[in-house]
């Protein structure tokens, strides 16, 4: 039921289009313009006012100015009505979608074995299902229209899906080795990875401000670690590399998209996403046989004798999916800061409600670190902002 919900309420999301209302006052436009000429037309009878004296040019002009400012003759483009749905679902369903795949994510890595399970054969066939997900809807009918991308676009494409796949390994490998919280709380950090490769990789300076921003965010991951009952080192490199992932992916699409046409030859945002996704999978294949291909018949043994293993995978492949699509196609809608407080809103529900879920450790230095560290995310996002305007 779970997996038939988000593939509704995913296709719902992403053929779903803000709800205006357009139109004008263009007939009333147009007869109150030839009335304001009738006037100004040379006539037998001339106007006069209510005292009976002549109207002058003036007081014509006037006429035309009052009818105008009521909406009779004005080119403005009418103001939309009405709430943006299509926005409210993208919203709903992203947060809906990071939150479940967290839970059926953490779910499927304790029914294969936890720490010493298998993180990289999961991580890599959630890639696998929003593969597949992805070619469904360009072959369903009126679906999704098909990208026309040629094989240079394919390879432009190739770093950035390595860093999609290094981050999306990375954190699935950090929630199996501690708590989803704790790892969620070290990601939020991921601003000072970006900064560091901005200013020192990519050439790309961030202000002052900014810098003043990532001790704070550093210093509440580093209190919110302080009482972690899961702590583990590994969790935590694991959780930085997924941050580093995560940086060189940011910049290296920006790279990506000033290529001459390849928006146009994607299509939309949904094609761009099901590339990736498409190209991850393959990418990761070596990795999982490299680091797990010893053990993936006793993986294979395992879910079949463990249904929530499989039942958990495609779950959270399918959420992980749906989720980052609905999440993109909400940035592309709303501004910079707009973007900073949904995604603090989002990870703080998803480490409150996960932990509750999943029973993992409140402490409350736990909860004033998190606080700290995200409010500092947050700062940092708007920091440049709140700067100009002063």
């Amino acid at each position: 039921m779970k997996i038939t919900a988000l593939a509704l309420l995913t296709i719902f999301a992403t053929s779903s289009s803000a709800f205006g209302l357009n139109g004008g006052p263009k007939t009333l436009a147009k007869t109150a313009t030839r009335s304001v000429s009738a006037f100004q037309k040379p006539a037998m009878v001339q106007p006069v006012d209510v005292q009976g004296n002549r109207l002058s040019n003036v007081a014509l002009k006037d006429v035309s100015d009052a009818i105008a400012v009521r909406g009779g003759a004005s080119d403005a483009a009418p103001a939309k009505s009405g709430p943006d749905f299509g926005l409210i679902a993208y919203f709903a369903l992203w947060y809906l979608g990071n939150y479940y795949y967290n839970i059926t994510n953490k779910l499927a890595l304790n029914a294969a074995g936890g720490k010493t399970g298998f993180p990289m054969s999961i991580s890599s066939l959630q890639l696998g299902v929003g593969a597949l997900y992805g070619i469904f809807l360009w072959l369903a009918p009126d679906a999704r229209t098909k990208p026309t991308v040629n094989m240079q676009d394919l390879i432009k494409m190739i770093p950035v899906s390595f860093c999609f796949m290094g981050a999306h390994s990375a954190s699935v490998f950090a929630m199996g080795m501690g708590a989803v919280s704790f790892a969620q709380i070290v990601k939020a950090s991921e601003p000072a990875f970006s900064a560091v490769l901005s200013q020192y990789v990519y050439g790309k300076p961030i202000s002052k401000a900014k810098w003043l921003c990532l001790p704070i965010v550093i210093g509440g991951v580093i209190l919110a670690s302080v009482k972690e009952l899961d702590f583990a080192w590994s969790a935590l490199i694991a959780a930085c590399i997924a941050n580093m992932f995560a940086a060189v992916k940011g910049n290296e699409n920006k790279k990506l998209m000033e290529t001459d046409g390849l928006k146009d030859r994607l299509g939309s945002v949904g094609n761009q996403f099901a590339i990736t996704s498409i190209l991850a999978f393959i990418l990761s294949l070596p990795i999982v046989a490299i680091k797990e291909g010893s053990r993936f018949g006793d993986f294979i043994e395992a879910a079949k004798t463990t249904p929530a293993i499989w039942k958990n995978l495609v779950a959270s492949g399918l959420w992980f999916y749906g989720y980052n699509e609905c999440a993109t196609l909400t940035l592309k809608k709303t501004g910079a800061v707009t973007q900073s407080v949904a995604n603090t809103a989002k990870r703080v529900i998803v480490i409150v409600g996960v932990a509750l879920v999943l029973g993992e450790s409140l402490d409350p230095i736990k909860l004033l670190g998190c606080s700290i560290g995200i409010g500092g995310v947050l700062l940092y996002s708007i920091i440049d902002t709140l700067v100009a305007k002063k």
